[in-house]
């Protein structure tokens, strides 16, 4: 699998959007019906994969009751449940379902728990995981991406989505510490924020690696204040960019 996913970073910018979804809120039942035989296809597709195999029933879930279709440009619709990422605009896409899927399963996301993602692009990884965490606090260095995601998001009755345009490599210190931390786009070394703002005990997925290279996406867990990490799988994302501090 070799997807390329979105940019992110830059300057920060100090815009603040809040909406929210979360396990309790139903989606309108004519949004369900329309694409739901598409999603269970999709979903039933993700345990016959060889690579991503996704088993946690919270997450496959998770997967069937978000409409990817609204995180999709129109002209894409037919091609909202395609197992593939599509762009979105300003140069970025929204990720392949599969790997969606796997990322979360791997974050082992826990009703009670506080999520920091970077890279919120259309939204769609943030919706998943509002189905299965408390609180999702999502940082994204395009601003009208970040706003679009937080109107679809808000459109989708979301309530513990909170979605900050600005540059990831800082975090978010003012909400921190997080229980999980989901990053999807690739440094060449983990920013030293995110490992700051990650509990004892709590867990990151991340890519890292070099631009226009295999890189790899790591499990990272805080344990004695230190980060120990387990190599997940080779994936080659686009870099995160924005104002740097030496990496971990």
């Amino acid at each position: 699998m070799r997807p390329q996913h979105r940019a992110f970073g830059a300057i920060l910018i100090l815009t603040l959007m809040f909406v929210s979804c979360g396990p309790g809120v139903e989606m309108s039942r004519s949004t369900m019906d329309e694409h739901m035989q598409q999603r269970r296809d999709l979903v039933e597709s993700f345990s016959r994969a060889a690579d991503v195999r996704i088993t946690d029933n919270r997450v496959l879930n998770a997967m069937l009751a978000i409409p990817r279709h609204r995180f999709v440009p129109e002209d894409l619709q037919e091609h909202a449940y395609d197992d593939r990422p599509l762009p979105i605009g300003h140069d970025q896409t929204i990720s392949q379902p599969s790997l969606v899927a796997f990322m979360t399963q791997e974050l082992k996301p826990q009703p009670t728990d506080r999520v920091l993602e970077i890279g919120t692009g259309s939204g769609y990884q943030a919706a998943v995981l509002s189905r299965l965490v408390a609180d999702v606090y999502s940082i994204e260095i395009v601003q009208p991406l970040a706003e679009r995601a937080a109107k679809t998001l808000e459109e989708l009755g979301c309530k513990n989505v909170h979605i900050r345009a600005g540059n990831g490599w800082l975090g978010w210190p003012e909400a921190a510490p997080f229980d999980a931390i989901m990053v999807t786009c690739a440094p060449d070394a983990v920013p030293p924020a995110l490992a700051d703002q990650l509990r004892e005990g709590g867990r990151m997925v991340i890519p890292v690696g070099p631009e226009n290279q295999v890189q790899e996406l790591y499990l990272l867990e805080k344990r004695g204040g230190k980060i120990e990490r387990r190599s997940i799988l080779p994936v080659r994302f686009v870099p995160m960019t924005g104002k740097k501090k030496a990496g971990l």
